[in-house]
Parts: structure tokens; sequence; C-alpha cells
């Protein structure tokens, strides 16, 4: 396969990047994955003789600007709440004059809410499947149980409920029955935040990787079990990745409706989209990462590789976006 039209690499000398961050760990329920992350780019970057270095988190970081020991960084931080991809990082960086890997403020705001990523989409006419929000804690005389079976029965099932801004399936529960209701309850009963309840579909799950302007070829996600769970993602060996996972003029449309996805959400530079293929209502956008895993079970780096983009050059050329 072509390389697309990936445009030629910039930069020929590591030097140019000066001492460069590598933004990893975190506090966010995600930190695990991003250490993982993490230590895959530093290595990345160090055999390309960049002057890379980790940094956990983001009060560490300040204090390595405060030294003087900074002059860009690379953020593979995910998720939020002392995670990176919630747009308080960015707003810190940019005031402070640093330039960043990945969207800045609005798009990982922004993206980082699922319930506010699907209205902007709507309001775009792009297609996303139907959900209802469960607002956080109980309204007077309600409850979350009452407020998620009202949900269910509205949007009908199945369904899948999540929160609204976490990641890497941290809090989802699948919903085929009434019964399946009562593990979501008991989660939302001690969770502080707001809760997605989304329309199931039935049919292929996709992720299309961004870079620049360029949509990477499509990833159809196969997994052993019967839906792509946190274990599926970082631990599972047996699930299978189809790149691309589609052919002809349906690939071309999904990366498409990814790169639309991607831009209608203020995003820039990197991340990835996934979709979902409906049997009955076609390609349906489910969410969009801003900081896209960066382990040996990621996906970007999987379609970066069918194009000929190694590891290496693809940390390189995610740095490239700060210059």
């Amino acid at each position: 396969m072509s390389r697309y039209d990936l445009p030629p690499l910039r930069v020929s000398d590591p030097a140019g990047f000066g001492r460069v961050a590598v933004l990893m760990g975190g506090t966010s329920a995600e930190r695990e994955v991003s250490l993982d992350s993490g230590r895959n780019v530093l290595e990345a970057l160090r055999a390309r003789g960049v002057d890379a270095f980790a940094v956990d988190g983001i009060p560490a970081l300040i204090v390595a600007i405060g030294d003087g020991r900074v002059d860009r960084v690379f953020n593979i931080l995910h998720g939020n709440r002392g995670g990176g991809e919630d747009g308080v990082l960015q707003g810190l960086l940019e005031a402070l004059g640093l330039p960043y890997t990945g969207p800045g403020v609005l798009g990982s705001a922004l993206t980082m809410d699922k319930i506010r990523t699907k209205q902007v989409w709507i309001a775009a006419g792009l297609p996303t499947p139907r959900f209802a929000r469960i607002a956080p804690g109980a309204a007077p005389g309600s409850s979350p149980g009452q407020a998620l079976r009202e949900a269910a029965r509205s949007l009908g099932l199945p369904v899948f409920v999540k929160p609204s801004c976490e990641g890497s399936s941290v809090g989802v529960f699948r919903v085929l029955q009434d019964g399946d209701l009562d593990a979501a309850i008991a989660f939302a009963s001690g969770y502080a935040g707001e809760l997605l309840m989304e329309q199931m579909v039935i049919g292929e799950e996709y992720t299309v990787g961004i870079l620049g302007r360029v949509a990477l070829p499509s990833i159809r996600i196969v997994p052993a079990g019967e839906w792509y769970d946190y274990h599926a993602k970082y631990v599972a060996d047996d699930t299978r990745y189809l790149c691309p996972g589609l052919e002809g003029e349906q690939e071309e449309e999904i990366r498409a409706l990814a790169l639309a996805a991607f831009d209608a959400a203020g995003c820039t530079g990197w991340g990835r989209v996934d979709v979902m293929r409906d049997r009955e209502r076609g390609l349906q956008l489910i969410e969009v990462n801003t900081a896209p895993g960066m382990t040996s079970h990621s996906l970007v780096p999987k379609a970066a590789a069918q194009v000929g983009v190694d590891f290496g050059e693809l940390c390189w050329r995610i740095l490239e976006q700060t210059l």
C-alpha cells in the first residue's frame, strides 16, 4: 500500500527539537496504559537521537519547565483529572508558550466529553447513535437507578452505559436486558460525573487514525470475546485487527467521515476516531481519542505501519507537528 499523501519529513537533525519532555503516567484512571505508551515513545525518540526525557504527570512537568529543561512536550498522558486529554494541560502550555503534540484546548476539552462531542456532530449533520444524558447524582424524588431505567425505556435495548468523560473502556456496561442494568446502577450510585447511555450499534467496529491532514487506513477490530473491552484492548493477544478494514469506496467513505468528525470537534495534529458500522444505519461515529495509546496493542501504530511508517517515524512525525 502507498504512503497515502503523507508529506515528506521536514526535520532531519534531531537537535532541531531541543529538549523534549515525554509526558506520561499522571493520576487518571488510565495511568498504567499511559506509562506503557510513554516508555515506547521515549525509547523511539531516543533511538532517533532526540534529546527526550520522561516526566510523570503535570506537577512534575511544571517543575521541569520552571528549571528551564523543556523546549516542547510530547503528550502521551491519557484521560482526565490528571490526564492530559481534557484541555487543562493544553491551556497551561498555551499560557507558557510551549509547543506540544496533539489537539489544542478546544479539541481536547470537547472530545473528552462524549456527550458534548455527539451534540456537535449532530449539529454538523454527522451520524452518531441516539443517546441519553444521565445527570450526576439524583434529581429530587428520583435516583440514578430510576434515571437509567427511564433512559433505557426511551432508547430501547440494547444500550451501552459509560461515563461521559473517561476512556479505555473504564466503567462501560453493556445492557442487553433489564437485569443487566443492575451493575450500571451500582456504578452510577457511586460515580460523581455524567453518564452517557447510547444505543448499541449492532455491527462491525472500526477505528481510523488521524495524522495531520491524513486519515490513515481504517482498522476493523475483531475481539475473540463478545466485545472490545479493557482486556481485549490491552491484555489479550487473540484480538484480530484487519487493516485496511474496508475496501474501495467504503474505505474512502470511512476515512472521510473520520476526518470530518475530527475537524468538527475542533481537533488538529493527531488522534483516532472510533466508528461502528450498523447493519441498518451504516457508519456511526462513537468517539475521538486525542492522545491515543502507543502500546504494543495500540491501533494508530498498526495503521501507520500499513502505509510504511514504522513506530519511530510515527513518533517523529507527531513531534514535527509541534514546530
